[in-house]
């Protein structure tokens, strides 16, 4: 319209001057316009770009896909513990008889096996065989485990197989006639800000779908060995475990396991178990009723940029093994504590927690290439992978005890470290197994740098620098030697009482 507007004011002017006055009201109104009018563009490409990454219709997408997304109810038997204990009233006392009646009766009540049930999520991966995936924790421990449909029918369900290390589980039913399923997706290529759609049963409400995007990946919650999460702000809550995570093509990206909530509702803040870990499990629980992951049999911790100094690489990355076990597939190849794995079966290994889910993934009985950093040069080893021992490994943690001996010539101090060999009376003192060689610590200096690395009196040196230590004045040789090399941190190998050992870098600046 304030185009138009343009050529009215124009011809009350004289000709001579029309057309210069009308070009600068031209140039002075097109140009703002047009830049709107260009900016409208961008934003509306910017608009049907962004409603380009969600489907055309929710509603029908949500319609195709809920068929599939099961109820899963569980029901289990408990017995409950007394939690309130019994009076101590005096002998013959006459709230004795009262006390004891009541009592009694109450753990009687308390005996009887109570009927305690839950809630959770799943859905069909394949409708003829009736297979459904849920969560591992939905359906743990649970004697009754039903499939609830979406159209009202129920389903009596089998566990065929369930992984507590990725909380994965996989149930069975028996359907009169085929079930709607839903395929896996690619999650490996996911990028953070793709929309997604959550379908699950929260505070058991049945059906609900929610949509957001992918907040972030490669998630560590610390919830176990393989954490490499899928974040999504669509609204998870109780209830929604076990559900799937779709694309905007219907396909499942993401099993929906965990939330960060101080509420215990929605926040924003979910986490879903990636298609690209959740695929190679079920194939094995399907197949075997079981996991079948590789195995290296090492002890393995996080290169720290100080240790990464220390050891004069270029940067942090792979993985510093901390010990290896006897008899394990690493033992066999010629692996060594202190070793960094920096490749594992051709591909490069960003940090530690990498390495555990690449041994995990390769096959059991398959002979790899590793290639580990040793003292500086890159050295590739093969090893045949073993089978991963399902046993849990608790690790003891000792606080020693801090000697008030005084500093001696045979027990001098380095690093704010009181030094001694390891004598019958110390290994006494301290109960250091037999087996547990090197140089023991006997007291550690306030403020030193042994002291904010928790060192205690009662460790032992076993390496400095990746070289053996048996006697006090090793490693004062070691340490001497690192400083006239201008290092700044000597990489210490400790080991507690009980011979379970890990790496620690210490500042050698004075």
């Amino acid at each position: 319209m304030a185009l138009l507007n343009i050529a009215p004011l124009a011809t009350s002017r004289s000709r001579k001057t029309r057309p210069a006055i009308g070009q600068r009201l031209a140039s002075a109104v097109l140009a703002p316009v047009l830049a709107l009018v260009l900016a409208g563009g961008l934003l509306a490409t910017e608009q049907r770009s962004a409603r380009a990454q969600a489907p055309d219709s929710i509603p029908d997408l949500a319609e195709t896909l809920l068929a599939a997304v099961v109820n899963i109810s569980t029901a289990q038997n408990v017995t409950a513990q007394r939690s309130v204990p019994l009076p101590q009233v005096p002998e013959g006392s006459p709230f004795q008889e009262f006390f004891d009646e009541f009592f009694n009766r109450q753990q009687r009540d308390e005996n009887r096996p109570r009927r305690v049930q839950s809630l959770g999520s799943g859905f069909v991966v394949d409708g003829t065989e009736g297979i459904i995936i849920t969560n591992n924790h939905v359906i743990e421990g649970a004697d009754e485990i039903t499939a609830n449909f979406n159209d009202g029918s129920k389903l009596a369900a089998e566990v065929i197989g369930r992984d507590p290390k990725t909380d994965l589980a996989v149930l069975k039913v028996t359907p009169e006639k085929p079930l709607k399923a839903v395929p896996f997706g690619d999650s490996e290529n996911l990028r953070v800000g793709e929309w997604v759609m959550a379908i699950g049963n929260p505070f058991g409400l049945g059906g609900t779908v929610t949509t957001g995007i992918v907040s972030a990946r490669n998630r560590d919650i610390n919830s176990g060995p393989y954490d490499n999460y899928i974040q999504t702000d669509a609204s998870i809550n109780r209830g929604n475990s076990g559900g799937p995570l779709f694309n905007r093509n219907g396909e499942v990206i993401g099993i929906n396991t965990a939330i960060i909530s101080p509420s215990g509702g929605s926040i924003g803040i979910g986490f879903a178990i990636p298609s690209e870990i959740a695929v190679r499990v079920i194939a094995q629980l399907r197949e075997f009723g079981e996991t079948r992951r590789g195995w290296l049999g090492v002890r393995i911790q996080e290169v720290t940029d100080e240790i990464a100094e220390s050891l004069g690489m270029d940067k942090a990355e792979g993985a510093l093994i901390a010990g290896i076990t006897e008899g394990g597939p690493a033992e066999d190849a010629g692996f060594e504590a202190g070793d960094v794995v920096v490749e594992f079966n051709g591909a490069r290994v960003p940090s530690m927690r990498d390495l555990p889910r690449m041994v995990a993934d390769t096959p059991v009985g398959e002979e790899v290439d590793v290639t580990v950093l040793r003292k500086g040069e890159e050295v590739t080893l093969k090893v045949t992978l073993g089978r991963l021992e399902e046993a849990d490994t608790a690790a003891a943690e000792t606080t020693g005890k801090q000697s008030d001996d005084d500093a001696k010539d045979e027990n001098p101090v380095v690093l704010g470290m009181t030094l001694s060999p390891i004598t019958d009376e110390l290994r006494a003192q301290y109960t250091i197994a037999d087996d547990v060689k090197g140089v023991i610590v006997t007291a550690v200096a306030d403020g030193s740098s042994a002291a904010e690395k928790r060192i205690v009196a009662g460790d032992v040196i076993v390496e400095v620098a990746q070289e053996s230590v048996s006697a006090p004045a090793d490693v004062a040789a070691r340490v001497k030697a690192l400083k006239d090399e201008d290092r700044r941190l000597a990489l210490f190998l400790m080991s507690n009482a009980q011979g379970e050992v890990r790496f620690i870098p210490l500042s050698i600046e004075e």
